[in-house]
Formats: C-alpha cells, structure tokens, sequence
C-alpha cells in the first residue's frame, strides 16, 4: 500500500511538472514559432513575447487565455538590419486591436486613437502619406461622424462623414483664397451652399475681387430648398 502510495504522489509530481504554469524561459512550437513568458493551466497568461516564424511578427505585452490582452507592441525586423519597425502599440482584447492604440502603416501613415474588435472606431487622429490629417469620430475602420480633414496647404473641410466621405454638412476653409464655403456634401461631392470671404485680406493667394453681397430676399430658404433637393436625390 505504501508503494501505490509512493507511485501516486509520483505521478502526481510529474504531471505537474508537464503543465506550463508560470515563468519559462522559451517553449518552441513544432511550427518554428516560440514563446518566453507566463503561462497558466498551459496557456500564455500574464506578461510574455511571443514570435512567429513565417511572419517574423513580435509581440510583447500582455496574454490572458492564450489571447493578447491587455496592453503590447507588435514589430516586424527590418530586412538587412538588426532593428524593428514598430507596427502597433496600444490596447488588446481577444486577441484583436481594441481601445486606444497607435499603429503604424507604414513610415508615413499611422493613427493614433481608439479601436474596437480591430477596427478604428471612436475618436482618433490619422496621418496620411501626401500630409493631411484627420481628426475625429470613426466607425468600423472608416471616417463616420464629426471631423476635420486639414489637408498640405492647410486648406480644411470641417463637418459630417459617412463612410470616409464627406457626407452631410459641413464647411471647407479656402485659406489659401481666403474664402469658406458652408454647404452640404453628398459622397465627396458639394451639392449646395454659400461661399463668402474669410480672412481674403492675408490670404497667401487672395482672390482678384471680393464676393459680392447676395441680394435674394430669403437667402436661407434657397439654401435650404436645395439642401432638401440633394438629400431626396441621395436617398
């Protein structure tokens, strides 16, 4: 009885030597990729770097259920150097993008702002390659809501998105002519408003002629009758 005993406690002391829980050092998996970090109930929980061998991909940061979650980078080795280019630092949960977070396109274009399941959704500011920025509300990867598009020039549309379009209204400040145009857009395309001067006496490029004053008697009315007009075709 006691051997059985013996044997028992045994079998006992190397399973649990079998079961990743805790610090190790490095697990290599059959597929090339390798693991250094925390494990619980043999899955990467708590803080660890895992690396892929087909992408050459590297995260480090937080694992929860064999998942990211929580805080990490994601890097890529350049080729021919021993650095990395960092692709996205930020929130995790499930093993997608989410909360806020930076990623990096690529050395000329990257985000900053919040993410939900792996899309830019919420607030968040984008710089693109060609200079322009935007910042504002976002849905489902794409520019939806409220925001400010400031293009090289400096020139700038203020107003309503749909689907990363201009949609809706909004105002596009000419600096460089010294002139703003109130209106309303339908995917990209201005359908109606009022363009008047704005700052055209320091404008780098100032018109020849000011624009003259409107005359009609309900300005508003015509504005809005062509508002209504654009909107019933849109839909």
């Amino acid at each position: 009885m006691l051997k059985a005993r013996q044997t028992g406690q045994l079998w006992k002391k190397w399973d649990e030597k079998a079961q990743k829980t805790g610090m190790h050092k490095t697990v290599f998996f059959v597929n090339g990729d390798e693991y250094t970090g925390d494990w619980k109930d043999n899955k990467r929980s708590g803080k660890g770097t895992q690396r892929w061998k087909k992408t050459r991909l590297i995260y480090d940061g937080d694992w929860r259920n064999d998942l990211r979650h929580g805080y990490g980078t994601m890097a890529q080795p350049q080729v021919g150097s021993h650095t990395f280019r960092k692709l996205y630092a930020g929130g995790w949960k499930n093993d997608k993008r989410h909360g806020y977070g930076t990623n990096y396109f690529s050395e000329e274009e990257y985000y900053e702002g919040e993410w939900y399941e792996d899309k830019r959704s919420g607030w968040g500011r984008m710089y693109y390659r060609d200079k322009s920025v935007y910042e504002g509300e976002w849905y489902g990867d794409k520019r939806n809501g409220q925001g400010m598009l400031r293009l090289a020039s400096d020139d700038r549309y203020e107003g309503s998105w749909k689907d990363d379009k201009k949609h809706g209204s909004g105002k596009f400040f000419y600096l460089d002519k010294g002139q703003l145009l109130r209106g309303t857009w339908i995917e990209d395309v201005p359908k109606c408003g009022m363009m008047e001067d704005f700052g055209r006496e320091g404008a780098p490029h100032m018109t020849k002629y000011p624009i003259p004053e409107c005359k009609l008697a309900n300005p508003r009315h015509v504005i809005d009758d062509a508002v209504e007009h654009a909107t019933n075709q849109d839909s």
